[in-house]
């Protein structure tokens, strides 16, 4: 049995990823901070849904404490780690930069030292589409340059995407890293999109609009998402003979066994238009406040997933109405509204 550790558990993505895992019989360890960033409470009914499936379990500790990361690393032997944890949220960077610099920077560190010194099969680490930053070209490719990331939220994962890159090239170490695009879905994060209006439009709350509504994003559902960390496990970076061997297209590193993978819908939605389907769901029309760009965003991101086919054989592939209705399915259960 295949036994993955995963941080970050009780957050949205890694959530949905170990229920998917457990479901297809992994054996998984969930490693948690439980911070206070949002409600904790939502992070614990995660967790505590995980915790009845076999197969699973957890520890509550900051990736920061790499003494107890270690230990558990060494308790629990995987042969796969799938590093989640992160201080999320582009605004919040703005606010609390040096949040990121502990969880994404030293946090993705120590992991990254746990599965050198453990000689994991493979190490799977999230990055985000922030990271293409002032690129204009469209769709996203992982081989294009990104150098010019606009927010320290974006900053830190481009290191970490340069940290993992050294080190699958000093110690052989297998690593992909995929860039995710706007992930939305049940279970997820206060601070997205998609639950903030959903919120606000059921209160009779103004929702704020940034950049006038004139605002493209390449919305992913996250059972999608899940998908193809989980096909990408599979598969597995092999250190190239000679760049020659890299196929057109590939991000396979010419001196490394280390890889980039968006993932994302490969569909760029106009912001209004989401808004119109969240009403259309709701049957309620939403107090539009409507602002100027905020500091340090973008106006549009857009992947081409055409990697990730080419490897896994699979595309992100649900559309945003269907992603909405489960989601909004979802918020009015779980908060009885």
């Amino acid at each position: 049995m295949t036994r993955v550790f995963i941080t970050g558990t009780a957050g949205f993505i890694g959530f949905h990823l170990a229920k998917l895992l457990l479901d297809e019989g992994f054996e998984v360890h969930g490693f948690d901070g439980m911070t206070d960033y949002y409600d904790v409470r939502l992070k614990q009914r995660r967790h505590a849904s995980l915790l009845q499936k076999p197969g699973f379990s957890a520890t509550e500790a900051m990736l920061e404490d790499q003494d107890t990361l270690d230990r558990v690393v060494d308790e629990v032997q995987p042969d796969v780690i799938v590093h989640l944890a992160a201080q999320a949220g582009v605004r919040y960077s703005l606010e609390n930069p040096r949040a990121y610099l502990d969880a994404n920077v030293i946090g993705t560190f120590n992991v990254m030292e746990a599965a050198r010194r453990r000689e994991v099969k493979h190490l799977l680490m999230a990055s985000t589409s922030s990271v293409y930053g002032a690129n204009e070209d469209m769709p996203f490719t992982e081989t294009e340059k990104a150098d010019t990331q606009l927010t320290i939220y974006a900053a830190t994962k481009k290191a970490s995407e340069s940290m993992a890159h050294a080190y699958a090239h000093l110690w052989d170490l297998p690593t992909t890293m995929f860039r995710f695009f706007t992930v939305y879905g049940t279970w997820g994060r206060p601070d997205l999109a998609l639950y903030k209006f959903v919120d606000a439009i059921l209160d009779d709350r103004p929702i704020d609009i940034y950049n006038h509504g004139d605002m493209y994003r390449d919305f992913t559902y996250v059972d999608d998402l899940v998908r193809g960390i989980r096909l990408l496990i599979d598969t597995v970076p092999e250190r190239p003979a000679s760049p020659e061997d890299i196929e057109p297209g590939d991000s396979l590193s010419p001196v490394a066994p280390f890889r980039i993978v968006n993932i994302g819908n490969s569909e760029k939605v106009r912001l209004v238009d989401f808004i119109d389907a969240i009403e259309a769901r709701l049957g309620k029309t939403a107090i539009r406040n409507y602002m100027p760009m905020q500091m340090g965003d973008v106006p549009a991101t857009w992947a081409d997933a055409s990697l990730l086919h080419s490897l896994t054989g699979y595309r992100p592939q649900t559309d945003f109405r269907n992603g909405i209705d489960r989601f909004v399915t979802w918020f009015r259960d779980y908060y009885g509204k």
